[in-house]
C-alpha cells in the first residue's frame, strides 16, 4: 500500500542497495510462500536461494517446469524474488576434484544450476572457490579446475546469467586477491567475484594483511558481498557483533568500491529466536548501509 501510495504522489522509491536473506536462516518446515513472507516481514529485499549437497536441495535443478511455476508464482504473489543462488554443492562435488565421476557429476550440477536460475529469473549464482575440499589440492587439481569454470563462464554467458567466486575458508580461494586472478585468468564478463566478509577477515588476520586492501584488489569485479560474522578460526553460526569482522569499516570500502547488492548469511540451527536473529541481521546490517547511501 504505501509503495502503491508513492507511485500515485510521483514520489522516486528506487532503492540505492538491495539486501538479501539468505535461504538457511529461515526453518527449512516452510513453503517457498512462507519463507518469501518471512523475508518481506523482516525487511528484506530477496532471498538467496541455496542449492546444497542435500538431496532435497540439489533435486532443486531437476524441477519440473511445473514446480519451478510454483516458485515463480510466490515470488509475484509476495513481492519478494530469489535474487541469487549459492551453490554450495560444489564443495562436496568439486569443479577440480581428483577423481572423474567426482568432476563429472560436479559440472552438471554446475551446468544444471545456472539453467535452474535462468528459469527463476535468478541474476548471480554464487560458486565455491575451491578446486578440491576433500581431498589434496594439487596441480592437477587447480587446472581441472580452472578448465571447469571456464564451461562455467561459457554457460553464464549462454544463459545471461552472473558467476561470482565465493571466497572461501581454505588457502585456495580465500581472499579477493586469489578469486582476482582467476577471473582474470578466464577474462568473461560473466565470471566476477562475490566475497564473503567473514571468510577474508579471517584470512587477512592470519596472514596478517588489511582486510579492505585486499577487497580493494576486486575494483570492477565485484558483484555482492556475503555479510557473515566470523572469530579466528571459526567461519559459521557467529552471531553478529560477537565476532571480529569490521562491518563498517569493509561496507564503506565495498560501497565505494561500487557493490550495491548485499546477503546477510546466518543459519537456523534450531534456535527458538531464529526469526528475531533475522531481524537482528536486518536491521542493524542496514543501518550500516544507509549511513552510505
Amino acid at each position: 500500500m504505501e509503495t502503491l501510495q508513492k507511485l500515485k504522489k510521483g514520489v522516486n522509491i528506487v532503492k540505492k542497495y538491495k539486501l538479501g536473506l539468505y535461504e538457511k536462516a529461515m526453518r527449512n518446515t516452510l513453503t517457498w510462500h512462507e519463507k518469501m513472507e518471512c523475508a518481506k516481514e523482516c525487511g528484506y529485499d530477496y532471498v538467496e536461494i541455496s542449492i546444497d549437497a542435500s538431496e532435497e536441495k540439489l533435486n532443486r535443478i531437476n524441477m519440473s517446469p511445473k514446480e519451478r511455476k510454483k516458485i515463480i508464482d510466490a515470488m509475484f504473489e509476495t513481492g519478494i524474488p530469489i535474487g541469487s543462488m549459492s551453490v554450495s554443492a560444489l564443495t562436496k562435488y568439486a569443479l577440480g576434484d581428483s577423481s572423474d565421476v567426482v568432476r563429472e557429476k560436479a559440472v552438471r550440477i554446475m551446468e544444471k544450476s545456472i539453467e535452474f536460475a535462468a528459469d527463476l529469473g535468478v541474476r548471480t549464482v554464487m560458486l565455491p572457490g575451491y578446486d578440491i575440499y576433500f581431498g589434496e589440492s594439487t596441480m592437477e587439481t587447480k587446472k581441472y579446475f580452472l578448465d571447469n569454470v571456464k564451461k562455467a563462464a561459457e554457460i553464464g554467458a549462454r544463459e545471461g546469467v552472473l558467476l561470482g567466486f565465493e571466497t572461501m575458508e581454505n588457502d585456495f580461494m580465500n581472499t579477493t586477491g586469489k578469486g582476482v586472478k582467476y577471473v582474470s585468468m578466464i577474462d568473461s564478463p560473466f565470471l566476477r567475484i562475490y566475497p564473503d566478509v567473514g571468510n577474508i577477515t579471517n584470512a587477512a588476520v592470519a596472514d596478517k594483511h588489511d582486510v579492505c586492501e585486499d577487497l580493494a584488489l576486486g575494483k570492477g569485479k565485484l558483484i555482492a558481498l556475503h555479510l557473515k560474522e566470523t572469530t579466528p578460526g571459526v567461519f559459521r553460526e557467529v552471531p553478529f557483533f560477537t565476532g571480529h569482522v569490521e562491518f563498517e569499516r569493509v561496507i564503506y570500502t565495498a560501497w565505494n568500491l561500487g557493490v550495491r547488492r548485499y546477503v546477510t548469511e546466518l543459519w537456523d540451527m534450531g534456535q527458538q529466536n531464529w526469526k528475531e536473529d533475522i531481524h537482528f541481521a536486518n536491521h542493524s546490517m542496514r543501518a550500516i548501509l544507509d549511513r552510505q547511501s
